[in-house]
């Protein structure tokens, strides 16, 4: 699913570039190599669920079955457990199929917490990416092609766009916002990472999206340079669509819409990988060459900002989806005694209802080194029950402090003794 690179080498991207590049211009992405003898990202073996579900099917445990109209795409949804709801469309020339890509032809992303599929409508192959408990967001292409047992194979050349300033330079996923350059031709090479910090207004430049906003605005369905014109005179223009029939022919997809709520996870999703990823990287370093994670407070301190939402841009009107991908998203949800979720989403006047990432239970933050995850539970008790002060994270008010510690101490496995605080005293 990666970018182009001529295309994606947007205003922020800079995908050509070394990590000397990348540090000279964001001196907080990761700065030593994915292939350091502490991370060895190319050759140490992986755990993701690709790589799982090929030894499956090798061993005869697993068949796809090949789909005439679109390849192992539905199968394939099916043995990841990745919903059809979580569909989204983007028509920007960001992938490596970039030229099969347009408006009337856009690239269908599905997704789980831990997985991504990327399908063009006519093209060679299937794009994947999965996150490994340890090793960061590894690729995969599927031929679409019927055979007996398809494998999987791992496609690096994805690093030439996964691996930016925007992903902390380390191998991750990025959603793009992008514009286009004329109308004539769909040449899309400027643009913007965006996630749960960015304004709704400067979200989605490049994708089709479907659901209620209200009178917010965004740059989704807008095709071309004078569709953004008009946008800039008549805000609402192409929002608030319950569907893309009008736009684009929704037969030829395995749904008609792509979900505004969908668009939004996905955002948050992605970077919170990236800084998952990021700081189990920086601390295998970190302990190999100092033999302690004290140079890493910045590092902590930033991924702690993003995990409790503290930096998210609010929303000025309510925003509503497609129920059933809802439905699908909390299913998997982890409930405490009254019944919350950190999966519960409010789309009233921010995201969640309790604004921490529910990927505090991914196996990746599990998989972190185990210092590392002692210290950041440490200090995430301690800013929850008021004995961290610091400011920057003031803007999480007492009521939202206590929901998420409840929540955590019902819900979330393996939490250190003074968690609970009643059956350290036993």
């Amino acid at each position: 699913m990666r970018p182009a690179a001529a295309l994606a080498a947007a205003t922020v991207t800079l995908a050509g570039f070394g990590v000397a590049a990348l540090l000279a211009q964001r001196p907080d992405a990761f700065s030593a190599s994915y292939d350091h003898p502490a991370i060895q990202y190319t050759t140490r073996p992986v755990h993701d669920r690709i790589s799982r579900l090929n030894r499956e099917i090798q061993d005869g445990k697993v068949h796809l079955a090949f789909d005439r109209t679109s390849g192992y795409l539905p199968a394939l949804l099916k043995a990841l457990d990745v919903p059809i709801e979580s569909q989204v469309l983007v028509f920007s020339e960001t992938s490596s199929q970039a030229p099969l890509i347009n408006p009337r032809n856009p690239r269908a992303v599905f997704f789980s917490d831990a997985a991504a599929i990327g399908w063009v409508r006519g093209g060679s192959v299937l794009e994947i990416a999965a996150q490994d408990p340890t090793q960061g967001v590894i690729f995969y292409s599927l031929e679409q092609k019927s055979t007996e047992r398809p494998q999987f194979k791992r496609d690096n050349t994805c690093l030439e766009c996964h691996l930016t300033w925007d992903t902390l330079a380390v191998p991750g996923v990025l959603a793009i916002s992008t514009f286009p350059m004329s109308d004539d031709k769909n040449a899309y090479a400027n643009g913007f990472a965006s996630d749960h910090r960015s304004p709704l207004a400067e979200r989605w430049g490049g994708w089709y999206v479907t659901g209620r906003h209200g009178a917010q605005t965004h740059l989704g369905n807008l095709v071309g340079a004078s569709a953004f014109e008009r946008h800039t005179t008549e805000p609402g223009f192409r929002g608030n669509l319950a569907d893309l029939t009008s736009l684009i022919d929704t037969r030829k997809y395995l749904q008609p819409r792509s979900d505004i709520v969908a668009l939004m996870v996905l955002e948050h999703q992605s970077h919170m990988h990236n800084y998952i990823t990021r700081l189990n990287y920086e601390t295998r370093i970190m302990m190999e060459t100092y033999g302690h994670i004290r140079y890493l407070n910045n590092q902590v301190n930033a991924f702690l900002r993003y995990l409790l939402f503290t930096e998210e841009s609010p929303l000025s009107a309510p925003v509503g989806g497609d129920p059933q991908f809802v439905a699908d998203f909390t299913a998997h949800a982890l409930r405490d005694s009254k019944g919350r979720s950190l999966r519960d989403l409010d789309l009233q006047t921010r995201m969640f209802k309790h604004p921490c990432s529910f990927l505090i239970y991914s196996e990746a933050f599990d998989a972190m080194p185990t210092v590392m995850r002692e210290h950041l539970l440490q200090r995430l008790y301690d800013i929850l029950t008021g004995q961290d002060a610091d400011p920057q994270f003031a803007s999480l008010g007492t009521s939202d402090r206590q929901a998420i510690l409840e929540i955590l101490r019902e819900t979330k496995s393996n939490l250190p003794d003074y968690w609970h605080p009643l059956a350290a005293k036993q």
